[in-house]
């Protein structure tokens, strides 16, 4: 009998519909690209940065950007500004990939995770409570993101211990992380960048902030549990949802790794001392633009150290490492066509047109529809523009003048930002983190797409609800 491979393994039916519909979306791009005029704004050295100067857009000759090259665009990405970050990326989910095969093969994540349900078997609910506000915490008072995707198997594992699917274990991790994200209370890269550039005290209106946080969390749990609620009646079944999904329970164990215990016992460790260089690294600043090569090795360490100490030899820990990473590699390609995206449309050299067309609407606007559209234009820029520090450089000084001029408060300008930068990280194929743990779970976009829309769609109405109850109090 052929020996099972451990670890991650994207199916081909997940990878065939993401390819498909990131390929939609870079030949859309392009072909934007192609009919809009091209333009640009002056940038000017700021007190934080390089900014776009308002009132200076101006067209500009149309760049000869062949269509053959919309189609290269996810090589010339790694060649681009973006890409180091691409590469950091890349190598990141290798590692966690490789790391996480180790410990399916010895058993260590299978074992770490019965000891957790058998504590928490009669109240999993509260331990789901717990760790949903936490992934939210981290997000909304530290900026997390990106570096949480190690633990995302452990969550999943977790969920499908108690009885609930696969999106449960990626709504309490990554899906609570993004949430919390933008539900900003003192988000460095989000709050912190778009004050600081909109000339108002740092992280100021925190009381209306942490009322946001709060009722983001409580309709997000309520739907999270439900879909747990909705899991155990159904049974069994439901878990066949992802039956390639990263963290699913399997019956056999290595002969060679006879202990476990011990090996889960050295994962539990480097999994404090995970979120402990996480906090600390969010805390101080301290090695920031080095975060997530040193959560890669942390858990390059428990990954390797967990299979020893479980008894797997050497050479099977290197063997299940590198089917970890093979079975990772369909991923690159998914996130090279995400970034390619945003590429093409600056390849294209529409950008800045189309920055200058939606602060003309913007412009017009007053009071709580020109809110309403900040909110709403931010949000279609993220679609292009994952990082929000990149975004707020780009927007906030286009943004804070126009939100003068509608007589709302600078401060509802940034919570605005702040809104549309962050809950579409969550469903936008073009957000390589969503990517990532997507294929961690071995889930599709287009499934994923399928159970969280409405949640979005809640998320959406509550947040402008909130936005227009922050216009309406002068909230300054």
């Amino acid at each position: 009998m052929e020996e099972r491979q451990a670890g991650i393994r994207i199916s081909k039916k997940a990878f065939f519909t993401s390819f498909l519909v990131l390929l939609a979306l870079m030949i859309g791009a392009g072909i934007l690209a192609a009919n809009l005029p091209s333009g640009r704004y002056d940038r000017a050295q700021g007190d934080f940065g390089l900014q776009v100067v308002p009132g200076t857009y101006r067209g500009v000759e149309k760049p000869n950007y062949p269509f053959w090259r919309w189609f290269t665009a996810p090589v010339e990405v790694l060649a681009s500004e973006d890409g180091l970050q691409a590469i950091v990326i890349i190598l990141f989910i290798m590692i966690v990939g490789g790391a996480f095969a180790i410990l399916d093969k010895a058993s260590v994540l299978k074992e770490t995770v019965a000891l957790i349900a058998g504590k928490f078997a009669s109240r999993r609910y509260l331990l789901l409570a717990v760790v949903t506000f936490f992934f939210m915490g981290i997000g909304s008072l530290l900026g997390i993101f990106e570096e949480t995707i190690p633990l995302v198997p452990v969550a999943i594992a977790l969920a499908q211990s108690f009885g609930w699917d696969i999106f449960v274990g990626l709504g309490m991790s990554v899906l609570a992380t993004g949430f919390g994200f933008s539900a900003a209370i003192a988000n460095p890269f989000s709050i912190g960048t778009a004050q600081r550039l909109a000339g108002i005290p740092l992280f100021s209106g925190a009381g209306f902030r942490v009322v946001v946080f709060l009722c983001v969390f409580a309709l997000f749990f309520a739907w999270l549990a439900a879909m747990a609620r909705r899991c155990e009646r159904r049974g069994p079944a439901s878990l066949a949802a992802a039956p390639e999904a990263a963290g699913q329970p399997r019956d056999s164990s290595p002969k060679g790794s006879p202990n476990p215990a011990r090996g889960a016992a050295f994962f539990g460790f480097s999994v404090l001392a995970l979120v402990a260089v996480i906090l600390t690294v969010s805390l101080t600043r301290v090695l920031a633009d080095y975060s997530m090569p040193i959560i890669a090795l942390i858990f390059l360490v428990a990954g390797f150290g967990s299979g020893l100490v479980a008894c797997m030899p050497l050479k099977d820990c290197l063997k299940a490492f590198g089917s970890g990473v093979a079975g990772i590699l369909p991923g690159v390609v998914l996130i090279l066509m995400a970034m390619a995206v945003k590429h093409i449309i600056v390849s294209g050299g529409i950008m800045d047109t189309i920055l200058a067309g939606a602060s003309t609407v913007i412009g017009g606007a007053s009071g709580y529809g020109a809110a309403a559209l900040i909110y709403l234009f931010t949000l279609g820029m993220n679609f292009f523009i994952g990082s929000a520090t990149a975004k707020a450089f780009l927007l906030m000084p286009l943004l804070t003048p126009l939100a003068d001029l509608a007589g709302i408060s600078r401060q509802v300008a940034v919570q605005a930002f702040a809104f549309g930068d962050g809950f579409s990280n969550m469903i936008y194929p073009t957000n390589a983190v969503l990517l990532i743990a997507l294929g961690v779970a071995g889930v599709s976009w287009p499934a994923w797409f399928k159970r969280t829309w409405i949640l979005q769609l809640g998320v959406l109405a509550l947040t402008m609800a909130l936005l227009m109850a922050a216009v309406a109090i002068g909230y300054a």
